[in-house]
């Protein structure tokens, strides 16, 4: 009989390894730095990312949030980065929720108004997606988003995550309770593309 309680995928995975870099193409998906607060703070002034995204930042709320990244990378629980092109951020990319032990992660991403329509979260989403299941071992991620954000609808197919079914009043936004679709993407799906 298997032991249930061992871990999926060995504590120190993520810990034990530096945070990697890709380039997608012309992006550079890259572990966030102390500097990107101020581009950060800039992009959380956007209706659409504090309405998504349930949040606006100041500077230095952005810059309390990108220290945490690398205390979440250290503790396994979860993992960000920052999407450039030519040095300027254009989104951000990273797994919100990271279980070994279970296998899973979920995903999030935003972009700034000037990269949208440019395929930007997809692309960078199936590049934090390949590295996972092939480098560390997961199994399953999820990626939720409003029913309302048709967009975020079309990253998640784009990016090789099936609609799984709806979460009733899942999430608080500014303007009250949404429903949530769930879509996933398992180490073993064909992606269709």
């Amino acid at each position: 009989m298997p032991d249930l309680v061992s871990p999926v995928v060995p504590a120190g995975r993520l810990r034990n390894q530096p945070q990697p870099t890709f380039a997608v193409g012309d992006l550079t998906v890259r572990p966030w730095q102390p500097s990107d607060a101020a581009a950060v703070a800039d992009a959380y002034t956007d209706r659409a990312i504090q309405q998504w995204h349930a949040r606006s930042m100041t500077p230095g709320e952005a810059a309390l949030w990108l220290a945490s990244w690398a205390d979440r990378w250290r503790a396994e629980t979860g993992a960000g980065w920052a999407v450039t092109l030519q040095d300027t951020l254009v989104g951000r990319v990273g797994f919100t929720r990271i279980s070994l032990r279970d296998g899973q992660a979920e995903v999030a991403y935003w972009t700034v108004p000037a990269a949208r329509g440019r395929n930007v979260a997809a692309r960078s989403v199936r590049a934090i997606s390949a590295w996972v299941f092939q480098s560390v071992g997961l199994n399953r991620l999820e990626l939720n988003h409003s029913t309302l954000n048709t967009a975020s609808c079309r990253v998640a197919h784009k990016a090789g995550f099936r609609y799984e079914g709806t979460k009733r009043r899942q999430l608080l936004h500014q303007d009250g309770w949404h429903d949530m679709h769930l879509h996933a993407r398992l180490a073993d799906d064909e992606l269709g593309f």
